[in-house]
């Protein structure tokens, strides 16, 4: 048995086994609010977030429909939808996808400069 656990700043896998990984995402300035700058989709997955702590909001579409996360609420964005996550300080969000998830399987749409 493995416990695992990371306080790192921004998107970190953790587990991966037979196919998928587990990945948290923790508070860093790059998922405040106001600095969303992107969003992305993967063409090979659906992805699942979990609220561990915090607060969080999954924005979906170009539009950036905003969905406020509750904790112990799974969401489940489907695979090829346009998606990125807000967060404030303190927060934290598992993250279930398939564990080849990566740049070369997924597109970035940018709505403001970096």
């Amino acid at each position: 048995m493995n416990i695992i656990e990371s306080n790192t700043e921004g998107y970190l896998p953790l587990i991966s086994f037979n196919g998928w990984r587990v990945a948290v995402a923790n508070y860093c300035e790059r998922l405040k609010e106001e600095n969303i700058c992107r969003v992305e989709r993967h063409l090979k997955t659906d992805e699942v977030f979990i609220l561990l702590q915090g607060e969080a909001t999954l924005h979906i579409g170009k539009e950036l429909k905003p969905y406020p996360m509750e904790k112990g609420k799974f969401y489940n964005v489907k695979c090829g939808e346009w998606h990125c996550i807000s967060m404030i300080e303190g927060t934290k969000v598992a993250i279930i996808e398939n564990d080849d998830t990566s740049d070369e399987n997924s597109e970035k749409y940018f709505f403001k400069e970096q």
